[in-house]
């Protein structure tokens, strides 16, 4: 009897102990760096440890840092729980290192209306006149195209997908819709959405570490792993149109400081756009000429206030903010990222050389105009004698008495024009008009 109420009570305590059948969500919206790398990474480890059945990752990227992709994909490869890899909503990418990832997945799924591929490396622009620059460029484009060919190919080989069309990704920068990638055995289903996805899984065949295993995810919970607040903020700053925006915004701020001295706001806030800029560029590569183009075309821009060249250092400045924006990410063999040049670039540079050039032609303005405080902006100035100037006597200038010296004779309450400050003593002469 005891024996049969035991066992009742462990069958009726069992669900309330065993954990509940459970599917983790990672959503990767944006570029691929190093705190999306380390968020699904920490969420396929926590999984394993955690007992859930699979890691749904639904993915929409342009693309990202080489390094960090080669990371999930080692995660994902080695992951002992299967990974589901979703290229969702409807209008999304996998794109560049989406698409290996994509490939990379135990089940490659997309939804409607989405697409995959252009996994090229990007190509760098700018050469001199001999060339040196485009031959070093075309050997670092070849090396990349050789590497990311070959490690997308052994991706596909590895999860039996279409290798010779993972192979054109890279080398064509093919890129395909939703249903072309199916047919193609790109990946393996399409689905409108999340409960359609898991209804096609039921039953599906994978292998994970090795070994078959069918999936059985049917009323399984599913949970969003959300990254930490440091996570989302170090994944804001690895965007390149965050920095390139930081920079010149510091920039900006810290002209304006310069120029006004005392301001305080303008010139905290450049510092802090600056520091946050830099702590970015320690987690993305970048491009040292780029960055030293930009820093000469802020140079020239600030030098057109001092400088009368009619506007060319400044348009110079413009060209060199342009040229060195668009060179700052262009490192192929650990990156595809980049600043869009027409959609992102030119308007974020124009609008930035217009609030530039209004204080560039204020400043400008202030340094040539007539001085109008200390003592020699009385120079020129229209007083009135006190007393007789002959060669010294006293005059009213501006609500104060001054001792002045004369080289003709003028007589008490005659006007008198500034001509030199001597220390504490005016040296006039007779003015034309009263003051």
């Amino acid at each position: 009897m005891r024996g049969l109420l035991a066992a009742l009570l462990l069958a009726l305590l069992a669900p309330l102990v065993a954990p509940a059948a459970h599917i983790d969500v990672v959503v990767l919206n944006g570029t691929i760096n190093p705190a999306t790398s380390e968020h699904l990474q920490n969420v396929i480890q926590q999984s394993e440890n955690g007992g859930a059945l699979a890691v749904l990752v639904e993915l929409d990227t342009p693309g990202g840092l080489l390094n960090e992709t080669q990371e999930i994909i080692k995660a994902i490869l080695n992951s002992r729980v299967p990974v589901i890899v979703y290229v969702a909503p409807r209008g999304a990418w996998a794109a560049s290192a989406g698409t290996f990832i994509t490939l990379a997945g135990h089940v490659a799924a997309m939804a409607p209306g989405t697409s995959i591929g252009a996994a090229s490396p990007i190509r760098p622009g700018g050469s001199n006149e001999r060339g040196e620059d485009r031959e070093r460029t075309d050997v670092e484009m070849e090396k990349a195209e050789k590497f990311t060919t070959a490690f997308i190919e052994s991706i596909a080989k590895q999860r039996r997908r279409n290798v010779e069309w993972a192979a054109k990704a890279v080398r064509e920068a093919a890129a395909i819709t939703q249903d072309e990638a199916l047919e193609l055995g790109v990946i393996d289903l399409v689905a409108a959405n999340r409960d359609e996805l898991l209804r096609k899984l039921e039953g599906f065949q994978v292998e994970v570490d090795g070994e078959p295993r069918s999936l059985a995810l049917a009323g399984a919970e599913l949970r969003t792993q959300d990254m930490t607040t440091l996570n989302r903020f170090f994944s804001f700053l690895a965007d390149p149109q965050v920095i390139a925006l930081l920079l010149l915004v510091g920039a900006l701020g810290l002209y304006m400081e310069f120029s006004n001295p005392g301001l305080i706001f303008p010139g905290a806030a450049g510092v802090l756009c600056w520091i946050l800029a830099f702590m970015a560029l320690q987690i993305i590569p970048f491009s040292g000429l780029g960055l030293l183009l930009m820093g000469a075309g802020l140079a020239l821009m600030v030098a057109e206030a001092f400088l009368a060249t009619f506007g060319l250092l400044f348009a110079a400045g413009i060209a060199c903010l342009l040229i060195g924006g668009s060179m700052l990410f262009d490192v192929p063999e650990v990156s595809d990222l980049e600043i869009p040049f027409w959609r992102v670039l030119v308007p974020v540079v124009l609008a930035f050389s217009l609030f530039t050039g209004l204080v560039v032609i204020a400043v400008g303005r202030s340094n040539f105009r007539r001085q109008t405080a200390g003592v020699s902006e009385l120079i020129g100035t229209v007083g009135r004698a006190i007393s007789e100037l002959a060669p010294e006597g006293r005059v009213f200038v501006r609500g104060e008495y001054w001792t002045a010296r004369s080289d003709e004779r003028i007589g008490p309450d005659e006007p008198v024009e500034i001509t030199a400050v001597d220390g504490l003593k005016l040296r006039v002469r007779r003015a034309a008009s009263r003051p």
